[in-house]
């Protein structure tokens, strides 16, 4: 403390010397204050940002955390890194920035699993709605739904008929229970009014395989991993689960237009500690905008799948809570528990 030189801590020559304590004291507040306005005056970001995926390496949102790094990274001047932190269902890594600084150090990958797991899940270490705040969704990314070629219909119209006259047969199956196969595949018959039987899978690539077998009717698969199944003619595509057709499959008309109403696309954003500066959190979803919409990374998006969105804080809050509360009706519907 005695080598603080910040401050004298006298008025004057005439002025009665101030007690040591105080002046320490006093010198120690005005440090404090050029170090805080230093530190203010610096622009962000001025370390190394961590972006959680809470998926295992390799998966989709893995891929376009890994893409949002190298656009925070070149956008920003600062490195940003991708750090994996699989496990719970996507709760550990969730976890891990919902008790991070509110600084934009630490960003989280958002899915379809974070607004489904409080539905899904009794307990969960976090709020979702209260501990996170919206910085961007990214991208959709619609499913093909994808019958196997014995099955005797080419519309969603004959399948929920087919449905209807054999109640309980007609199975879907999913890469199991809670996936967002499993329950945009709920949906469907939720809406026709109808009765199938969901068969699980310990992954979406176990289910396809018995999809291409027979040994389920029909299921909701990622466009990218169906495609050439249906160009092979293993697999037949009867619709797409988004709203609007896919940029990928424009001959496959949507679910929406027999089911009015019906999207289930699994989608990604980004979302930030709760309390991070507005400021920040804008200049994030500025930089990750320009890079996502920049013509070759958009184009090698939706040729993998994808439909570009790349929304305003704003937008994706509003998303981000009607999906909550969609997915919350569905779950509680089709009667789903995960524990």
């Amino acid at each position: 403390m005695a080598g603080i030189i910040c401050g004298s801590g006298h008025a004057g020559r005439a002025s009665r010397p101030l007690p040591r304590t105080a002046r320490l004291v006093l010198a120690t507040a005005a440090c404090l204050s050029v170090f805080a306005g230093v530190a203010h005056g610096q622009a962000y970001p001025v370390k190394p940002i961590r972006i959680i995926v809470p998926f295992a390496p390799g998966g989709a949102t893995d891929i376009l955390g890994r893409l949002v790094a190298q656009k925070l990274t070149e956008g920003l001047g600062q490195q940003a890194i991708v750090e994996n932190r699989a496990g719970g269902g996507t709760i550990i890594g969730t976890d891990i920035v919902a008790k991070s600084p509110a600084d934009g150090y630490t960003l989280l990958m958002t899915s379809t699993s974070t607004v489904t797991n409080p539905s899904l899940l009794r307990k969960l270490p976090f709020d979702t709605l209260r501990d996170f705040a919206a910085v961007t969704q990214l991208v959709s990314s619609p499913n093909v739904l994808a019958i196997h070629p014995s099955l005797p219909v080419k519309s969603v119209r004959e399948l929920i008929a087919l449905a209807r006259a054999k109640p309980d047969q007609i199975a879907f199956g999913s890469g199991g229970n809670g996936t967002s196969t499993h329950l945009g595949g709920e949906i469907l018959p939720l809406m026709a009014g109808v009765r199938m039987v969901h068969v699980p899978y310990k992954g979406a690539g176990p289910a396809t395989i018995a999809l291409i077998s027979g040994e389920i009717s029909w299921q909701l698969v990622a466009i990218l991993s169906a495609v050439p199944h249906i160009r092979s003619g293993r697999l037949r595509a009867i619709a797409v689960s988004s709203a609007q057709r896919a940029s990928i499959l424009p001959d496959v008309p949507p679910v929406a237009e027999t089911l009015p109403g019906f999207e289930a696309s699994p989608w990604t954003g980004v979302s930030a500690p709760a309390g991070t500066p507005k400021e920040v959190i804008s200049r994030l979803q500025q930089v990750i905008a320009k890079g996502y919409t920049a013509t070759e990374t958009r184009e090698r998006l939706t040729q993998d799948g994808n439909e570009v969105v790349v929304s305003t804080p704003e937008q994706f809050e509003v998303f981000f809570r009607a999906q909550m509360e969609k997915w919350a009706k569905v779950i509680k519907d089709a009667g789903i528990r995960l524990e």
